[in-house]
């Protein structure tokens, strides 16, 4: 059984409770005009954890929740749809903690030797300390000329084992 085979009944139940009147004609724009970046790590629930219901924020997912591969979504966000809250979060227990970019090159081009060139382009954005990532994403976003001016961006991290968070920065 696939991972995606429960969607359709899960589907039918989401929507003998969805209220067309307030979750089908929220504005586009995010009313919060806040922005989450966070890890796409599945034992997260940003919306729960941050009590941000549909509508109010934009959660941007990847691999250790990194601003850089995120900037694209972000600067769509924040020129055309106005947000101008930026919160970076990190978490405890986080995978992009357990290896290096060199380790998963390595592994990768063992197993797809002739693709080395385009193994070795990419950049897994690992990180070998929590705390310090954060910073460092936070600090990125602040030096990038080309987010919206006045942004405020703030920097997180969520502790996997208690649901709590922290501000870093």
């Amino acid at each position: 059984m696939s991972g995606f085979d429960d969607f359709p009944k899960a589907n039918a139940e989401y929507v003998t409770s969805f209220n067309a009147q307030n979750l089908g004609n929220l504005a586009l724009p995010p009313s919060k005009k806040l922005i989450i970046v966070t890890c796409m790590d599945a034992r997260i629930d940003p919306a729960a954890s941050l009590g941000i219901k549909e509508g109010e924020a934009h959660v941007i997912r990847n691999a250790g929740g990194s601003a850089r591969e995120a900037l694209r979504s972000i600067l769509i966000s924040q020129h055309l749809l106005g947000t101008k809250e930026i919160a970076v979060f990190h978490h405890t227990g986080c995978g992009m903690l357990t290896f290096t970019n060199d380790q998963f090159q390595s592994q990768l081009n063992a197993k797809y030797p002739a693709h080395g060139k385009e193994i070795d382009a990419i950049d897994f954005l690992t990180f070998p300390e929590l705390e310090p990532s954060v910073k460092a994403d936070v600090e990125y976003l602040k030096g990038n000329p080309l987010l919206a001016e006045k942004s405020n961006i703030t920097g997180w991290v969520h502790e996997v084992e208690t649901g709590k968070i922290r501000r870093v920065i």
